[in-house]
């Protein structure tokens, strides 16, 4: 067995230093023998156990590949690594870090499929790969990180299915899927997941239509994108029992019918983006009611208000 302590820690650290490419030498000249391990810049350590427990490198134009030896940090908490220039796979022994809370590996160019091993970190809170060249579909492993509350997979190249077993998430609050190459329909086990907020599947290849009962489950949902997509049929009327939406983009796609008055309910909206369908008719006269909107693309209608004293200077109208 091997014993870790803050000297292995040390080392592991010094591994990783030696393994990338640090541009403006902020590693090479701060991380030295001379200091102790936990004031090195972008590491911290946990007061009882004194141990690494924070690797938090953003925006250093760090280059390379993630080294294995990061998997040796056993009392690793928080990884971010953000904003820079790593490339490659994830190693498999990242697998190893069972504390970890909080992965943010985004805005870098890791590529390969999303490693499966992910569902080995059951403490994780927040796992963020937005903005990489990640491929693939994504691993039903990820449904094992059963305290997650946070998922981005933004702005990758990630296909398939979303797989029903997202709904054992049972924290989950914001789901990022957007801008990858997603196809078939929404789970619909997803639209019983309550502890939501944000639901963000926008610029994918997802098709279906949006269930009349949609809010039954989701009283939190405050955001909800499902631009850019194939969806088609009407826009619910019961949309209006997501009483917390404050965010509604269902732009560019192939809804159909008329705009329910219903929307004209939820008095928290701020933005609704509804352009590019193929809905008919005027703008409700409900849509009068939504005092808080600031934001509302509805290209192609007669407008015509009913409230003559509803306040235009709210509004703006996407022309393209």
């Amino acid at each position: 067995m091997i014993v870790r302590n803050l000297t292995t820690d040390q080392h592991a650290l010094f591994e990783f230093q030696h393994r990338i490419i640090d541009p403006h030498n902020i590693l090479a000249n701060n991380w030295t023998t001379t200091t102790s391990v936990c004031n090195w810049v972008g590491v911290s350590c946990a007061s009882k156990h004194r141990r690494v427990s924070a690797l938090n490198l953003p925006n250093m134009d760090l280059a390379g590949s993630v080294p294995p030896q990061l998997g040796n940090l056993s009392f690793l908490v928080s990884l971010d690594l953000s904003h820079n220039n790593f490339h490659g796979h994830l190693p498999r022994e990242l697998e190893q870090l069972s504390r970890l809370k909080l992965i943010k590996l985004s805005f870098n160019f890791l590529s390969g499929e999303i490693p499966s091993w992910f569902g080995k970190l059951k403490k994780v809170l927040y796992l963020s790969l937005l903005s990489n060249n990640l491929t693939g579909t994504i691993p039903q492993s990820l449904a094992k990180m059963s305290n997650l509350e946070i998922l981005d997979l933004r702005y990758n190249l990630v296909q398939g299915h979303i797989s029903p077993e997202i709904s054992d998430l049972r924290n989950l609050r914001i789901l990022r899927l957007a801008a990858n190459q997603l196809s078939g329909s929404i789970p619909s086990v997803i639209y019983n997941m309550s502890s939501l907020n944000m639901i963000s599947l926008a610029s994918n290849n997802l098709s279906g239509s949006l269930p009349e009962d949609i809010c039954r489950h989701l009283p939190n949902l405050e955001v909800l994108y499902v631009a850019s997509n194939e969806f088609f049929g009407q826009i619910p009327s019961s949309i209006d029992e997501c009483r917390s939406l404050q965010n509604l983009s269902l732009s560019f796609n192939r809804f159909s019918g008329s705009i329910p008055g219903s929307i004209g309910n939820l008095t928290r909206l701020k933005m609704l983006y509804l352009s590019r369908n193929n809905l008919e008719g005027e703008i409700p006269w409900e849509i009068g009611n939504l005092i808080s909107l600031e934001k509302l693309g509805a290209s192609s209608y007669a407008v015509k208000w009913v409230d003559s004293t509803f306040h235009l200077q709210h509004f703006f109208f996407e022309r393209n």
